[in-house]
């Protein structure tokens, strides 16, 4: 049976509980670093989302604080990951180059930047530029040049679509960043095999460990906001329980 560790603290804290090499496929999702951008910019945002991420406070960080606490990350990332493990990290494009620098401080080897297209965007603003459908995610093996890669024989391209989570998912969570539950399945089944352990330092919401256990992998997450928590805990618990009888 598929087990989980969940902890309420910050990733680096979480991470370092951890032993090394155990650990097989990294798939998380950490701030952006873009409210300060984005709150620069003419936009209308947050009168349009409620919880649209520019108005929360774990991305406000300043640059030197987000590349110090990446770094961080990157650093346990490969301790804790298995030699020929993956980590997939999303990201916005505009920071890509920035963590991949990061990264190979750590001997993570860089695979390749894909993109999630999302096929039912907000339509915000469509009258006056190109509505954002996309969003960046880093492939890394760590200290090998390849690992797991379940392709049963087929061309998996870097560009993954699926809608954007459902509201039957993000009912349960509200995450302003949340991912959908097939998203991640995607590359849970491609980089690990079964009984295999995935970790989300970043969870949010719990949308990994859902994946992870619908697809009989053990999950450790970890998120440093009590309430994001709470929700991940409860989601991740009625997944095991359903996943049991």
């Amino acid at each position: 049976m598929p087990q989980t560790l969940l902890y309420n603290e910050d990733c680096i804290t979480a991470m370092k509980r951890l032993r090394g090499g155990s650990v097989d496929l990294i798939l998380t999702d950490p701030p952006y670093h873009l409210a300060n951008f984005m709150k620069a910019r003419a936009t209308n945002l947050v009168a349009m989302r409620e919880n649209f991420f520019t108005a929360v406070d774990w991305d406000n960080l300043t640059d030197e604080e987000w590349e110090s606490s990446m770094d961080g990350f990157f650093c346990e990332a490969a301790r804790v990951v298995k030699v020929g493990g993956a980590v997939i990290v999303f990201t916005a494009i505009i920071k890509a180059e920035t963590l991949i620098k990061i990264a190979r401080k750590y001997k993570l080897y860089y695979k390749t930047t894909g993109i999630w297209h999302k096929t039912n965007p907000m339509p915000r603003n469509m009258h006056l530029h190109y509505v954002n459908s996309t969003e960046a995610w880093i492939y890394f093996v760590n200290r090998k040049a390849t690992g797991t890669f379940n392709n049963d024989g087929k061309a998996l391209h870097d560009f993954v679509e699926c809608t954007a989570a459902p509201p039957s998912e993000r009912k349960q969570g509200k995450h302003p960043t949340q991912k959908p539950v097939k998203l991640m399945e995607f590359f849970i089944r491609t980089l690990t095999d079964e009984n295999e352990t995935v970790l989300d330092p970043f969870m949010g919401s719990g949308s990994t460990g859902v994946a992870a256990l619908k697809l009989n992998r053990h999950f450790i997450g970890a998120d440093t906001d009590t309430g994001y928590f709470h929700i991940a805990e409860k989601r991740i618990n009625q997944t095991q329980k359903s996943h049991t009888t």
